[in-house]
């Protein structure tokens, strides 16, 4: 029965219409007031040269045996009509049209859905469902009953979909390597041996506070390994130099997923990428998404100005908020064993500073030379231009999804060759240890597969067209998108403790937005892509935010667990501050710079306020 149904459901989908010489493609759901995409293909032997007329509009077409050509139509009427020149109808069909309102009902119910039950892979799959379901009522026209039953069934041939894409296969591929590679170097104590070292030149409150943030910028790659290592190998020094366990989970929580947002080699950026390429998908915008990703840092404001305001803290020796009495608490405590959590994991002998460095220094430079090899043009390094332009060129004509694997793959064979070669591991330990990796990231795989699914949902329904329309007929100003965007996704990502989720929702939806109100608005092209990076920034910025904050964030509860740190307390302590960088961040970074500020001019002076704040407000123990 399960059979028929699915086989009634899929005949009824195909919107396959041929004559002799010709086959039409059309959409599988149509959506008022937009574009559709029709394919035609030339299943003749001889080219096919004539005028076609769709739906009163005349186009001339040619095209040879074997190929396809594609016309775009604006619909707005219950009808597709495609006849030649004589008049002859290849195709006229009724069609039922989504109300483009219909459009927003997935990532809404999505978004929701995350608010209410701040529960992300539930909303992202019943997002993804009742898209199915609006695009099987439409496009058949059928009962409620047919349309849940065949929306249900669509929703694995959308998941297997966007598995089919090879971009989309390369990210999990490589987000697996560089999984595998954390956990061995993690296990072999390289990262551990790393700190160590390190911790030798922490011996007062300052230092040790400089020391620990140190560690969490070099620990770049990963924001769990981040958390984890940095936060269970300080504890006994910091215990020991009397500063609290909430100032030790600050420092940990503020670096790890701001930092690792914006790095460049990180287990974050094939998301990232993946994200970034969901968005501009739908425009014709030539530039790679990692070129668009390094273009948009320097409107990464939150995670610079997180960094900034954490160094004049401890640089300054000050304190505010509930951070204060945390550290007066624990500076009047008498220094006991039972106060200091031990480390209790046994030291291996044959661990080595290089079992992390080597490792860490193939994903940098492999994914460099990667770059450099997949991009490189004689045309353009031939060419009398600068240097910091054929570097642009080269990165944007790279292929970044196969220098990160290349990269990542050679760094997991590195870390296992010298695991097994130290005799720190046996083959099969080490294997284990890698294949723990690989499990480590199948949370983030599913949430990734879902946002794929959900991200081809509003494209089909033309989700970016509703929301432009919006921002036009309100006259929201083109400068305020990327304030409203890093409110959004702050909202989004503190309700939801989500900072992936919540790229996964905004970018396929925030893009295209973007980019289209600045052509409404006959804005030139440079400033259109001066307001575009700003979005793009402002998702990545604004949901770092969010899951800094929230309760619920797995990066937050990972830094309270592994600094020893009450989780609320951690949270109490830590939101005030955070809140005043993302003030600050929002009201002198990313309005003035929308307006056409220069935003070197905006860090000096947003670097400047926060100087300022920790002065003024900050108190010396």
């Amino acid at each position: 029965m399960r059979f028929f149904f699915a086989t009634v459901c899929f005949l009824l989908s195909l919107n396959l219409f041929s004559n002799d010489n010709l086959k039409i493609f059309l959409p599988e759901v149509f959506v008022k007031n937009t574009n559709a995409k029709i394919k035609i293909y030339n299943n003749d032997t001889l080219k096919f040269s004539d005028f076609l007329v769709f739906n009163g509009e005349k186009k001339y077409l040619e095209i040879l045996p074997g190929e396809e050509k594609e016309v775009i139509l604006k619909i707005d009427e219950g009808y597709i009509k495609i006849s030649n020149s004589k008049g002859q109808f290849f195709l006229n069909k009724q069609i039922k049209l989504v109300p483009l309102w219909l459009s927003i009902v997935p990532p809404l119910i999505a978004i929701v859905l995350a608010l209410l039950f701040k529960e992300v892979f539930s909303a992202i799959f019943l997002g993804i469902f009742s898209g199915t379901f609006i695009i099987s009522f439409y496009s058949v026209g059928s009962s409620w009953l047919l349309a849940i039953l065949k929306g249900f069934l669509l929703v694995p041939d959308y998941l297997l979909e966007v598995l089919s894409d090879r971009e989309h296969i390369s990210i999990i591929v490589f987000s697996m390597f560089i999984g595998g590679t954390v956990n061995v170097i993690t296990k072999n104590g390289g990262m551990k041996t790393i700190i160590e070292r390190l911790s030798r030149y922490a011996n007062n409150r300052q230092s040790g506070q400089l020391v620990t943030m140190l560690m969490g910028i070099i620990i770049f790659f990963d924001d769990y390994a981040n958390s984890l290592i940095v936060g269970k190998t300080m504890q006994p020094l910091i215990d020991k130099l009397k500063i609290s366990r909430e100032k030790l989970s600050y420092i940990v929580d503020s670096t790890a997923a701001p930092v690792v947002s914006i790095a460049f080699i990180t287990t974050w950026i094939g998301a990232e990428l993946s994200y970034i390429q969901s968005g501009i998908d739908v425009l014709n915008i030539e530039e790679s998404p990692y070129l668009i990703f390094i273009h948009s840092l320097k409107y990464a404001f939150y995670p610079i100005f997180s960094l900034l305001f954490m160094f004049f803290l401890i640089k300054l020796g000050r304190d505010f908020g509930p951070m204060y009495f945390a550290e007066m608490r624990t500076a009047k405590k008498s220094f006991f064993k039972n106060n200091t959590l031990e480390n209790t994991e046994k030291k291996n002998e044959k661990s080595s500073i290089w079992l992390a460095i080597f490792p860490v220094a193939v994903i940098i430079f492999g994914t460099i030379a990667g770059l450099f090899f997949t991009g490189y043009s004689s045309d353009v390094w031939d060419k009398n231009l600068s240097f910091w332009f054929k570097i642009s060129e080269t990165i944007g004509n790279s292929n970044p999804f196969n220098a990160l694997m290349w990269a990542s793959l050679l760094s997991l064979i590195v870390a296992i060759t010298m695991s097994i070669f130290k005799k720190v591991f046996t083959l099969t330990k080490v294997m284990e240890h890698t294949l723990d990796g690989f499990k480590s990231m199948l949370q983030a795989i599913i949430i990734l597969t879902l946002a794929w699914a959900l991200a081809l949902i509003t494209k089909k329904l033309h989700t970016a067209d509703f929301f432009t329309s919006a921002f036009i007929y309100f006259s929201i100003p083109l400068f305020l998108i990327p304030a409203i965007t890093f409110i959004v996704s702050a909202l989004i990502s503190f309700s939801t403790g989500s900072s992936w989720g919540t790229m996964a929702i905004l970018y396929p939806i925030m893009l295209p937005v973007a980019w289209s109100v600045a052509q409404q608005y006959n804005i030139d092209y440079n400033t259109a892509f001066h307001i575009f990076y700003g979005v793009v920034a402002a998702i990545i910025t604004g949901s770092v935010f969010g899951d800094h904050c929230s309760p619920i964030s797995d990066t937050t509860i990972l830094s309270s667990m592994s600094s020893g740190c009450n989780h609320i307390e951690h949270v109490r302590t830590q939101m005030p501050y955070a809140i005043i960088v993302a003030l600050v961040a929002l009201l002198f970074g990313i309005v003035p710079i929308s307006l056409g500020v220069p935003f070197w001019m905006m860090y000096i002076i947003g670097g400047t306020i926060l100087f300022f704040i920790v002065k003024i407000l900050g108190k010396k123990l």
